[in-house]
């Protein structure tokens, strides 16, 4: 992009989690002037009206999600349901329009798989043959090339780059994987459900998902990436009673030689901006990276055994949804990885 020239940014379902929480990191970075932020509901109210954080820091109103008013921007994203943005994808790439999905519509490269997991068929099958998967530790050369990215989900994001380092060294066994992982409760996002009241959710701790979650197959297509070949995985989602945050206990059985895990984990994500790797011992906690976008890991191997335990932590609306959709946008635009995203997380 041209030097001093700004990105002109349009978000659609501005009304959700990762809607605000896009906006509450777009405000604040440097090469960004949001144009457009659309809801169907909310159409002609103030964005701060809704959420009063953003009040003198955006001056925009809630707009219907028109193409011709979306086509003015440089790039798009979609912080919507699944199955909305593959219906609007098309036209925007048409019109030269670069495009972050934070849904579901891009992420699974088999249509069938598709809608097998979510009910319905896929909308643009020729586009989804386009969309870069936006894991940037994994892809990131894919993704400074691409019109369209598929930002990844959020438990997704916390347990592949938990196994990446032991899965690429082939020093765990591929096909007897588990992800044991726990979200909190704005996982589930900002529609009024049962199970997410205060009432039902707090001092309660439940599994669900358990015979099949929909991150289940995306996590296992880009394992298998990694592989090139298939792998077997187990994963299993909770829900615990906080608002923000992932924490994923991942397992794996070592195979081959013996290797010094820890210093692999460091070599690895040694020049990732995004992924800390904590002191050998260290236990990472969710609230270490609250409003951050960051991923801490820790690995450890219980009493010496064959079995490798790795702890990964992020911010299920930052790094697992709105901050790796900007890292994604800085990749695509040619900015520097990191802008807009270096908030310090939040502690209490």
């Amino acid at each position: 992009m041209n030097q001093g020239a700004k990105l002109k940014i349009g978000i659609v379902g501005g009304t959700g989690y990762t809607g605000v929480e896009l906006l509450r990191l777009l405000v604040q970075h440097p090469n960004v002037e949001l144009t457009a932020v659309t809801s169907r509901s909310e159409a002609g109210q103030d964005v701060h009206a809704l959420y009063p954080n953003l009040r003198g820091h955006l001056d925009l109103q809630f707009s219907q999600p028109d193409l011709d008013n979306l086509s003015q921007c440089d790039l798009v994203f979609f912080a919507t349901p699944n199955g909305v943005a593959m219906k609007l994808v098309p036209g925007l790439l048409q019109a030269g329009v670069r495009v972050v999905d934070l849904a579901a519509d891009f992420r699974l490269k088999d249509p069938s798989l598709w809608q097998q997991w979510y009910g319905m068929p896929h909308a643009c099958e020729d586009v989804l043959e386009q969309a870069v998967y936006g894991l940037p530790e994994m892809n990131r050369s894919q993704i400074a090339e691409a019109k369209i990215v598929a930002n990844p989900g959020c438990y997704p994001t916390a347990v592949q780059l938990g196994f990446l380092p032991l899965l690429e060294r082939g020093l765990i066994d591929p096909m007897h994987l588990i992800a044991d992982a726990k979200s909190g409760v704005s996982g589930a996002g900002r529609e009024a459900k049962l199970g997410s009241l205060l009432c039902e959710a707090s001092e309660s701790f439940k599994a669900y998902g358990v015979s099949g979650h929909r991150h289940l197959p995306e996590i296992s297509q880009g394992l298998a990436e990694v592989m090139g070949a298939p792998v077997g995985l187990t994963f299993i989602p909770h829900l615990t009673p906080m608002i923000r945050g992932i924490h994923a206990t991942l397992y794996g059985r070592l195979q081959g030689a013996a290797a010094d895990l820890q210093a692999l984990f460091e070599s690895r994500f040694k020049d990732e901006p995004f992924v800390d790797v904590m002191p050998a011992g260290s236990a990472p906690e969710t609230r270490s990276v609250k409003g951050s976008n960051q991923c801490r890991i820790a690995v450890h191997v219980p009493q010496g055994g064959d079995t490798v335990v790795v702890l990964s932590v992020i911010d299920n609306l930052v790094k697992g949804a709105a901050g790796q959709a900007i890292q994604n946008m800085n990749i695509m635009c040619g900015l520097p990885e990191s802008a807009g995203l270096n908030q310090v997380a939040l502690m209490p």
